[in-house]
């Protein structure tokens, strides 16, 4: 039986992982899916949840049974609108950020991601986050970001070697090849993006704390 596909203007959830931990959310609208990925629209307002500490401080680049002593916040999207493509087969996903519906650069998420899951008529994708980004301008002059994260958690339980954190940084070169190039995505696609009026802001709904509690069942 072919399993079910997310329709364009469909919630959508990113459920980031650290071990068994859900340590970020993020409630999106599925744009576009096709042979080539997902594409997400994640505005300003929209459901989030993320791990903090007892004084308030998020929890990164930590051993991942303090992803599981946090506490997962609910709350909601800051900061700018961002549009998420999700490539197929790829360990990344590239963002495009727009502030007051202008577009300021994009960002690139190294990351490892599972295939679509369903449930409860809910569609979602978990992500594992790779620590390393680049931070791409407008102009296509860019920048690594969070080499110190990468470093910190590689060799730790639940984390990868020294030769995973090397093929992590190997992906983002791959990624660089295209942004020097003004390859797509960085030939200006999408650029001048504009969610549907129509669609209104996705929540959360119910949140888990755990991949078991919530898990892919369809």
């Amino acid at each position: 039986m072919t399993s079910p596909r997310p329709r364009p203007g469909q919630p959508m959830l990113r459920r980031y992982l650290r071990g068994s931990h859900v340590s970020w959310v993020q409630s999106c609208r599925l744009v576009r899916a096709d042979h080539t990925g997902e594409l997400l629209w994640l505005p300003i307002g929209a459901g989030f949840a993320h791990r903090v500490r007892p004084d308030g401080s998020v929890v990164r680049a930590a051993p991942v049974a303090e992803f599981g002593s946090g506490e997962l916040v609910r709350g909601s999207w800051r900061g700018a609108d961002v549009l998420i493509l999700m490539p197929t087969d790829a360990a990344h996903s590239i963002w495009w950020f727009f502030v007051d519906g202008v577009f300021d650069g994009w960002y690139v998420n190294l990351e490892q991601r599972s295939p679509l899951w369903v449930r409860d008529g809910r569609f979602g994708v978990d992500v594992i986050d790779h620590e390393l980004d680049i931070v791409v301008r407008p102009d296509r002059s860019w920048l690594w970001k969070d080499e110190d994260d990468l470093v910190a958690v590689t060799g730790l339980p639940g984390y990868w070697d020294a030769e995973g954190a090397a093929s992590i940084r190997i992906e983002g070169e791959r990624v660089l090849a295209a942004v020097e190039t003004g390859a797509f995505p960085f030939d200006g696609s999408w650029c001048d993006f504009e969610a549907d009026p129509s669609w209104p802001l996705p929540v959360l709904g119910e949140v888990a704390e755990t991949a078991e509690d919530a898990g892919p069942a369809e």
